[in-house]
């Protein structure tokens, strides 16, 4: 890792330093292996290796899948079921495959609040930062398009809705919308884009993923107390950290085994708990589905996006002063979209010098409401664009914007943080009880 001093890897046998001098891949992998990491690290950082299982899953799987779908509007729904029914293992492919979308979304929201939390897209981590947000908006493209395969009525008149947002940008909106879906409408031409698409971009991922540990690798890993590790000495380093083998590798092993019981379990024994009956429907565009919702990990920002109706004063107000151009279907598109890019700029919104959200007791009670705020955003992205239902989506929105622009600046002004340890090291120090603290005062 540049920046910290460390054992570097030194070719002993003389077919290794011959490999060495031609092209260092051991070294690599080496050093990888080896890197200084804070002793520290709790729980919450093994997301890491599940999604990077969840990425090698969707690729193999995805790849074998390809082999015998067929891109075809006449013929794509009778291909999944022919390899739901025909192809050896082709129903455990499929399921794996889409439950296993499901477990990727999972983790990446669950290791972006634990970055939010622990403070982790602060300098000098900013560019790690945004690459991860770049890893998670092709996520959502290579999601989205994959979801349109099958298909079924909800995969039909998903990519109807979710296109027709392109439309409604003003000026160049009616021919982005004919681009994207290659004619007028959602047909054949718009699934084969799709499927060449949603094979592509799992590569792109896994191009993005290793810039992405790559700039972490040259920053050096955040820990929980967002103290950095001491740089002066090879000796004060490896106070504050241990290998990355065989330590956090092993520990990392047995979270992803433990998670994959129950992913295995839900592929197993419930493997359409998360999907939508209506997808088991082939497309047809005649009949438009009651409720059309998209996938789980869509739903919070889908609830974004239906919140600012017309009837809302804040769309009303830049309506009128765009002089309409800003309707209410374009308002909706902007804040959906406005969402992710806030999050993306929490780097130069957040001015507190605290990394820590541990050492940060009036950061910690906004950011929990955040959490729960995303939940409740979630279900009423599944629930009718209606009602009291509507309510809770607009009120969700509202905090979702408010926590990134106004309380997160603030607070970095308001807000007087707990005592930091001075070291890693420190942190890691055992503790004595409070009455054996008594016993030594007295």
């Amino acid at each position: 890792m540049a920046g910290i001093p460390h054992e570097k890897y030194s070719a002993k046998s003389r077919p290794e330093k011959w490999l060495h001098e031609r092209l260092p891949v051991v070294s690599l992998i080496y050093d990888t292996l080896m890197i200084p990491t804070p002793k520290n690290l709790n729980w919450w950082w093994i997301w890491g290796i599940v999604l990077t299982f969840c990425l090698a899953l969707q690729i193999v799987t995805g790849i074998v899948l390809a082999m015998h779908y067929t891109p075809h509007a006449d013929m794509a729904f009778a291909s999944v079921e022919h390899i739901m029914r025909n192809v050896n293992g082709g129903w455990a492919l499929r399921y794996l495959h889409s439950n296993g979308a499901s477990l990727f979304f999972l983790a990446a929201y669950i290791h972006m609040f634990r970055s939010l939390y622990y403070g982790s897209y602060k300098a000098p981590r900013e560019v790690t930062w945004i690459i991860g947000m770049l890893i998670y908006a092709t996520m959502m493209a290579t999601a989205f398009m994959g979801y349109v395969l099958p298909w079924g009525q909800m995969s039909f008149w998903g990519a109807t809705v979710i296109t027709g947002l392109f439309g409604a940008i003003p000026g160049i909106g009616e021919a982005l919308q004919t681009w994207l879906l290659g004619g007028p409408a959602v047909e054949n031409q718009t699934l084969n884009r799709f499927f060449s698409l949603h094979y592509l971009l799992p590569f792109v991922i896994a191009g993005l993923v290793v810039v992405h540990i790559w700039a972490f690798h040259s920053t050096g890993n955040n820990n929980p107390t967002g103290v950095e590790v001491r740089r002066g000495s090879k000796e004060e380093a490896k106070r504050d950290t241990v290998p990355f083998w065989p330590y956090f590798v092993i520990k990392d092993l047995f979270a992803l085994s433990v998670i994959l019981t129950v992913f295995f379990a839900i592929v197993g024994f419930m493997p359409n708990f998360l999907g939508h009956p209506d997808n088991y429907i082939e497309a047809n565009p005649l009949a438009t589905p009651e409720h059309i919702v998209p996938e789980w990990y869509f739903l919070p920002f889908y609830a974004i996006l239906r919140a600012f109706t017309s009837d809302v004063w804040i769309v009303q107000f830049v309506s009128f002063i765009t002089g309409g151009i800003i309707d209410a279907k374009f308002f909706g598109v902007m804040a959906m979209f406005g969402s992710l890019l806030v999050m993306a700029l929490v780097p130069w919104l957040d001015t507190s010098m605290v990394r820590s959200g541990r050492y940060r007791p009036m950061f910690k009670w906004w950011f929990w409401l955040l959490i729960l705020d995303f939940i409740v955003l979630t279900w009423a992205g599944g629930r009718p664009a209606e009602g009291i239902y509507a309510i809770i989506s607009l009120a969700g929105s509202a905090y979702w914007f408010l926590y990134f622009l106004v309380i997160l600046p603030v607070l970095g002004v308001l807000e007087k943080p707990l005592p930091r340890p001075a070291t890693i090291e420190e942190d890691c120090e055992p503790r004595e009880p409070p009455s054996a603290e008594l016993e030594s005062q007295l």
